[in-house]
């Protein structure tokens, strides 16, 4: 479908932000290291592997159960890294700060970020700030990109992904979009739901250490379990198919989806990852993850199978039925992240 303007839909992580990436940047923009469309960019620096990545934070409310846009920012983009296969080092940032925005306000962010970065072992060693007329901007919008090394030796990406693998995630989900939208549309949703947005470093480190055949990692972020799930399977050409009864989901955001009629599957993340990795150390990533804060809630969710023609992600449901997933269409809950 062609549009003649930008769509709030273009930013949503589902099927037109996937088409506007692959239409518009990558046919301009197109290198190796970019087709690869992962986190980050991998690529060698003399005998040393760096891994690179960028984004960019427009979250509204800025102030939110659990965090705040400089929080966020700054465990944004380590987990990206984290996702590559990196150690996260140095991050830069930038920030667009509209006329009128509250001095406090950008205080307590910018106290955020500090503690965020230091809690991430990581250095925040450069950055912008722009100031733009009132009505221009809504607030404060972030960019934060970093760097960091890749020491693990096996190659992490949708292309490493192989039929038998085990699809793990670290915890529950839909709690960073729950608590964004308590707050937007002032529900009461009782207690215990807090963004999970958290730096996922130490936890990806620990694992890989442990299991040198950890194929793929992707944190769920914007578009939720479900868009990413749904695009690693339509880039790695193979049948993803996860079990609903499996995947955790807090009773609290179930409720407030069918107040809202959302899908937990699409609602974002800032703390949840998901890893395949070969059945032999499903158990191993499992332990590891249930014995940190960040993975309490770990689940085995699914499984890689060949695929006869395109790749696929299929949910079986709760019921006993099973229903092919795919990238949301729509702006299901804008300024998210």
């Amino acid at each position: 479908m062609r549009h003649e303007k930008i769509l709030l839909e273009h930013g949503s992580g589902g099927l037109l932000s996937n088409g506007l990436i692959n239409d518009k940047f990558l046919p301009l923009f197109k290198n190796t290291f970019l087709e690869r469309l992962e986190d980050g960019a991998i690529f060698d620096v003399r005998e040393t592997k760096l891994c690179f990545s960028t984004d960019s934070y427009v979250v509204q409310p800025v102030f939110f159960p659990g965090g705040n846009i400089g929080s966020l920012a700054v465990h944004g983009t380590v987990n990206d890294i984290s996702m590559c296969g990196g150690k996260p080092l140095y991050l830069s940032t930038g920030f667009i700060i509209e006329e009128g925005f509250l001095m406090k306000d950008l205080e307590t962010i910018i106290a955020s970020m500090a503690g965020a970065a230091e809690k991430s072992g990581v250095i925040i060693v450069t950055g912008d700030t722009k100031v733009v007329p009132k009505g221009t901007a809504d607030g404060i919008f972030i960019n934060t990109s970093g760097i960091g090394m890749v020491t693990y030796k096996s190659p992490i990406g949708i292309k490493s992904i192989r039929p038998g693998d085990c699809v793990i995630i670290n915890g529950t989900i839909g709690d960073h979009g729950t608590a964004i939208l308590s707050v937007r549309e002032g529900i009461d949703i009782g207690e215990g739901v807090l963004s999970d947005s958290s730096p996922l470093n130490s936890i990806v480190e620990e694992i890989l250490e442990a299991c040198p055949d950890v194929h793929c990692m992707r944190d769920a972020t914007r578009g939720g379990l479900g868009a990413i799930l749904a695009e690693i399977a339509q880039q790695s050409g193979f049948t993803v198919t996860i079990d609903e009864s499996l995947i955790p989901v807090r009773e609290q955001v179930r409720g407030a989806c069918e107040i809202l009629g959302l899908d937990a599957l699409y609602l974002a993340n800032e703390g949840k990852f998901v890893i395949f990795c070969p059945q032999t150390s499903a158990g191993v990533v499992l332990d590891i993850m249930r014995a940190n804060p960040l993975g309490t809630h770990a689940a085995l969710i699914g499984t890689v199978n060949e695929s006869s023609g395109r790749g696929r992600l299929i949910l079986k449901t709760a019921i006993g039925g099973s229903r092919e997933i795919d990238l949301p269409t729509g702006e299901l809950v804008p300024r998210i992240c």
